[in-house]
């Protein structure tokens, strides 16, 4: 049997890949995080620890991973220099400093960031860089160190695109919560697409990432996202729809560029973080496609279909009273 360590375990995307193989039983887990697992089952498996060398060579010497996927990291977008990110480069060396200390290592994953390089900018290979602020800045350098290392068993690199899901954060979380309410205005017509991805597609394809030939993926960096794009406005009446609700609003594009602007001076003016700027108005109405064929031709088709994520999300969005919270709130007509 596998024995998986996967650092990042009580954050999002490491609770749904701890759950599958907590449900699955194809693996051995130890999940590795500083914090509490969010789901009482996971205790049996959780180790607590931050990301330094001596606190997680001890679990690895201990538990003689056959695999590693790291995930843990610092993720918001709203650091202000790169010292808040400290533990997405320090993490990533520790975890290279103790994969030794495993002699039955065969593969290891390092999640990086599809903002390695900013929305709208398609580089042209897997180390054409131009991070957007400070966190794609510390995936960048992250992502360096995993090339520089002498590895001893085969190593992969991925980048999640835009992930949602059960338990999932900002910003999709509030994009769910916002579309519930009847907050949620789209532009115009537009049709936008954007290869996000559930989370649960996103599991299935470490999952197959982990146990692929070693000739298809060592060395090799992949996107990770829902293979068909979403299209915003389908993504927004799919939720409404599985609300049993209408479907959601539209707005003329200039209306909206107009309140944006509004929206950056009240900003300016220190008067909280308006919901709809100028730049978030810009990343909306942005594409964000990527090339995922080698990927989909590993991993094969995807378990979850777009309906399939959203009914699984808005279900545990009720289960945690944040649906039934935010449409009292703004309730919806």
């Amino acid at each position: 049997m596998r024995r998986i360590l996967v650092t990042g375990g009580s954050g999002f995307i490491g609770t749904n890949l701890v759950e599958h193989y907590r449900h699955s039983g194809s693996a051995a887990i130890v999940s590795y995080d500083l914090r509490a697992p969010r789901i009482a089952a996971h205790a049996a498996s959780w180790r607590a620890g931050e990301l330094r060398r001596d606190d997680l060579l001890a679990v690895v010497a201990e538990f003689q991973p056959t695999h590693v996927v790291h995930l843990a990291a610092k993720t918001d977008l709203n650091g202000r220099s790169m010292d808040e990110y400290a533990m997405n480069i320090d993490g990533v060396q520790a975890v290279l400093d103790c994969l030794g200390a495993s002699d039955a290592l065969e593969r290891a994953i390092f999640a990086s960031s599809r903002i390695v390089c900013d929305l709208g900018v398609d580089p042209v290979c897997d180390y054409d860089y131009c991070p957007p602020n400070f966190y794609g800045r510390s995936k960048v350098i992250g992502e360096q160190l995993v090339r520089a290392h002498a590895h001893a068993g085969t190593w992969v690199i991925v980048r999640p695109t835009s992930i949602w899901g059960p338990w999932g954060g900002t910003p999709y979380r509030e994009f769910f919560l916002s579309v519930a309410a009847g907050r949620y205005v789209h532009p115009g017509n537009e049709r936008i697409p954007k290869h996000y991805g559930y989370v649960g597609n996103v599991v299935h394809q470490l999952d197959r990432l982990l146990t692929a030939p070693a000739a298809r993926v060592h060395g090799r960096t992949f996107y990770l996202a829902d293979f068909e794009p979403t299209e915003v406005y389908a993504f927004a009446a799919a939720i409404r729809r599985e609300l049993g609700l209408s479907p959601p609003r539209s707005a003329p594009v200039p209306l909206m560029r107009a309140l944006a602007l509004s929206m950056d001076a009240m900003k300016a003016a220190g008067v909280g973080d308006p919901p709809l700027t100028s730049s978030r108005f810009q990343n909306l109405r942005t594409p964000m496609l990527f090339d995922l064929d080698e990927i989909a031709d590993i991993v094969g088709p995807l378990p979850y279909s777009l309906a399939d994520g959203v009914r699984a999300t808005v279900a545990h969005l009720r289960e945690q009273g944040d649906i039934r919270r935010a449409t009292r709130a703004a309730p919806v007509r």
